[in-house]
């Protein structure tokens, strides 16, 4: 009573000035402001009234009240789920969902949903377990573009009663067990092994073939080398027996003889001139190069011999 009896008498002095500054003040505080990419829940006596975008806003002093904000920037959710492969092998698939709430389902992004990332991953463990038993190990890998879809397809049909909208759910990353990693590391080893003894294998071939096939050009050239310096040889014997025919006192056994004497000369002089050859003991005295050409001149009548006996049965 005697505040009242103090108010009084401010009042009747001017002091109703202090109604309207509190009214006023009363007024301001009912200003707020919601960020960008953000929505206010107001709620008037617990009860939803309405959303409030980004900007600055007002609200009923005392009797609306800012229940929450809810973000609708994309948001990101890593879900790290250990499961079984269909051939019985542990691995942790890592889910990355990313979602965002439409700016006409805040209401039920924060009405209907308590914990929202709780349950989110309850949804994608659900999801995973229900797929990847279902593959092999050796297809997870290959699959997981078809897992993240399955994930998002699913993830997105539930969450979207919850006012949430899933963007993606990329599969980053597939981690079996160490073991399985090691015994999985080794067989890649072993066929990458394999596949470079193919290769080596087939490029030896090919360097010996390629060989092989220098090694026959080469022969052929030296043969056809050969045959053409032995007809240079005849025709020179030839001409040079030529000579000595008008000579009187040298009959054909000397000329061969001494025909013989120089293609002798001329090899020792090649052997002793030539490369990388090892010593060779020959006898080289005239009775020795009279020996060899002896020997040669009787394997040559004996073949002429053997020539003739054959003609007249080929003609038979």
């Amino acid at each position: 009573m005697e505040s009242l009896q103090d108010i009084i008498p401010l009042l009747r002095t001017g002091g109703w000035l202090v109604i309207p500054i509190v009214i006023a003040i009363i007024l301001w505080w009912g200003f707020f402001t919601v960020q960008q990419q953000t929505a206010a829940v107001i709620e008037r006596w617990g009860r939803f009234t309405r959303v409030a975008p980004a900007g600055l806003r007002w609200r009923m002093p005392i009797v609306d009240k800012v229940a929450g904000r809810k973000s609708l920037r994309v948001q990101q959710l890593d879900v790290n789920v250990e499961t079984k492969t269909e051939d019985n092998v542990f691995v942790h698939v890592a889910v990355s969902v990313q979602y965002v709430v439409p700016q006409q389902k805040v209401y039920d992004a924060f009405y209907k949903l308590h914990d929202t990332e709780r349950q989110i991953t309850a949804f994608v463990f659900d999801v995973v377990r229900a797929r990847v038993p279902k593959i092999k190990l050796d297809d997870v890998f290959s699959k997981k573009e078809e897992i993240a879809e399955a994930v998002k397809e699913q993830l997105g049909d539930i969450m979207d009663d919850f006012g949430y909208q899933i963007l993606r759910a990329p599969v980053t990353d597939i981690d079996p067990d160490a073991k399985v990693k090691a015994a999985m590391n080794r067989i890649n080893e072993a066929q990458r092994l394999r596949v470079a003894a193919e290769e080596e294998g087939e490029a030896s071939r090919i360097i010996q073939v390629k060989r092989a096939e220098g090694e026959k050009a080469t022969s052929r050239l030296h043969g056809e080398g050969l045959a053409e310096q032995r007809l240079a040889i005849a025709e020179g014997l030839h001409k040079s027996a030529d000579l000595f025919k008008d000579v009187d006192g040298i009959g054909n056994a000397d000329v061969m003889n001494l025909l013989f004497l120089i293609q002798y000369m001329d090899m020792l002089g090649q052997v002793g001139t030539s490369e990388g050859t090892n010593t060779l003991m020959l006898s080289h005295s005239p009775s020795a190069v009279g020996d060899f050409s002896a020997q040669i001149r009787d394997a040559m009548i004996v073949a002429a011999r053997a020539n003739h006996e054959t003609k007249p049965e080929a003609g038979a």
